[in-house]
């Protein structure tokens, strides 16, 4: 996948010049852009890319509706994009990095932030340190590699370490790179904002002397962000059976640019709304991102402006949104009881109990009806 493309509009406009242009290219053209929105995702490491491939295979109908994802340089440089660059019309974006920019003075602290249409999923906060490091306080002044400037892990990090006054020596090393270097002792800890299992971390083993750090939440943390836990199931040759490692996690959200003024490009994102509410339990089955389990559609986001087509297909169907399907229901039973046995250490339960356990449910549920 290209960053961008040159677009069948600027190839018009080339060959207007030679005068080249016929009227089959002329509807060969609206027939390309037809329906057409595009969506900036926050580089091919993280979970947006399929995110936004799976929208793409929604949404696309052939002929009067397209989804083109844009692999985009940073979280921080997606939410300007959003603002300032034209034809982007979407972007996947960090939660914290709205408040990060209005932080950083990169947008007034009065200014309205983007549209959203929903809040999509939750990535989780992982610290790996050398063994040496026991403890969140022990990186205080020591070197700790954040990601690249801009990008997601770099804001959350960023402003992880402010709210626990934790000072550390930042460094901006890609992943790849920064793994390297603390297998080597040039750096004490790295930090990375992934969907688990992240594959950065898969190939690592128990005796290579790196180990997760726990980053509890606080009451400071708990306004922006969610409780979460790395185990054995998510990385079994790095964390014991017995252990579960707290942390935190980011949630993501669809937003939108401001296209009240831009009347093709609104109406294509109403379109885009109307088909993704519809038929985003779709995306529940297998062959999707198994991220597309932490969708709430109907979530409320402080500090965001919902897109009114979004708004407005809330109204109409809340009673949809409320009501969860019988798919929705036994994947979110699943990962109850997956997370419920990683809480009290016991071992993870085959698919065939959980269906079981769940048929129960559903007997139970049905009686308490009756």
């Amino acid at each position: 996948m290209t960053s961008r493309i040159l677009s069948t509009v600027n190839l018009l406009g080339l060959l207007a010049i030679v005068g080249v242009v016929t009227p089959a290219i002329a509807q060969q053209s609206a027939t390309v852009n037809r329906g057409v929105v595009e969506i900036e995702t926050t580089g091919t490491a993280g979970s947006s890319v399929r995110i936004a491939e799976d929208l793409a295979n929604l949404i696309d109908d052939g002929a009067t509706r397209r989804v083109v994802p844009v692999v985009g340089k940073s979280a921080l440089q997606n939410l300007l994009d959003l603002k300032y660059l034209r034809g982007i019309d979407m972007a996947i974006l960090p939660i914290d990095v709205l408040d990060y920019a209005k932080e950083q003075k990169l947008l007034s602290s009065a200014e309205a932030g983007p549209y959203y249409i929903t809040k999509l999923y939750n990535e989780e906060f992982h610290l790996l340190a050398r063994a040496e490091i026991k403890d969140l306080r022990d990186i205080a002044n020591q070197k700790v590699n954040i990601d690249v400037r801009g990008s997601g892990t770099a804001v959350t990090a960023s402003r992880l370490f402010s709210l626990l006054n934790i000072p550390v020596t930042v460094t901006n090393y890609s992943q790849e790179m920064a793994l390297d270097k603390l297998r080597r002792g040039e750096i004490t800890a790295l930090a990375f904002v992934a969907g688990k299992p992240a594959p950065l971390f898969l190939p690592l083993k128990r005796d290579h002397g790196l180990h997760f750090l726990a980053v509890p939440i606080n009451q400071a943390m708990s306004a922006t962000y969610l409780p979460a836990r790395l185990s054995a199931t998510d990385y079994p040759e790095i964390i014991p059976q017995d252990q579960a490692i707290e942390t935190i996690a980011v949630g993501n959200v669809l937003a939108v640019a401001e296209l009240r003024q831009l009347a093709e490009r609104y109406r294509n994102v109403a379109n885009f709304v109307d088909v993704f509410f519809t038929g985003f339990q779709s995306l529940l089955a297998p062959g999707h991102h198994p991220k597309w389990a932490d969708l709430n559609v109907a979530a409320e986001l402080p500090g965001w402006r919902r897109f009114a087509p979004a708004d407005q297909w809330l109204q109409r169907n809340m009673q949809i949104t409320k009501a969860p399907s019988p798919e929705m229901l036994k994947s979110m039973f699943a990962r109850f009881v997956d997370e419920r046995r990683q809480a009290i250490g016991g071992g993870a339960m085959s698919q065939q109990d959980k269906d079981a356990l769940f048929q129960q449910f559903q007997s139970w549920q049905r009686s308490q009806a009756q």
